[in-house]
């Protein structure tokens, strides 16, 4: 898509603090953060909304889920438990679909939110 920031940061002509790429998907962090660690999974392929999937992006939707817990935990909000532990850290995982879903950009990606809890206090 040619107006679509994300495909323009996927092409490599927006600048972006990117973390990780591959032939599916790139991550980078939020330009406008809304906690100490928030990073965005974008899929490569230009889809409007998670709406929009249906069969054939399922291995894409799987990989997107499956790199949001490295990239959290690379970022220090990794979510760990142990035997007699108690649990610490964690993240939260977001897709905003639509506008009544708050969807700003209309190219799917996932947030990936962490730090010291910053949605605390909001429901």
């Amino acid at each position: 898509m040619d107006n679509c920031i994300f495909c323009k940061i996927a092409a490599g002509t927006i600048p972006s603090k990117l973390i990780y790429e591959d032939a599916d998907l790139i991550a980078f962090h939020d330009i406008n953060p809304a906690a100490p660690v928030h990073l965005l999974i974008v899929p490569r392929a230009h889809i409007d909304t998670l709406a929009g999937c249906d069969d054939r992006q399922t291995a894409m939707l799987g990989k997107m889920l499956l790199l949001a817990p490295k990239l959290a935990q690379e970022h220090g909000c990794g979510y760990v438990a142990g035997a007699g532990e108690t649990a610490t850290g964690g993240f939260k995982t977001l897709v905003n679909t639509g506008p009544d879903g708050g969807q700003e950009v209309y190219h799917l990606h996932m947030h990936v939110i962490g730090g010291s809890r910053p949605w605390r206090g909001q429901r």
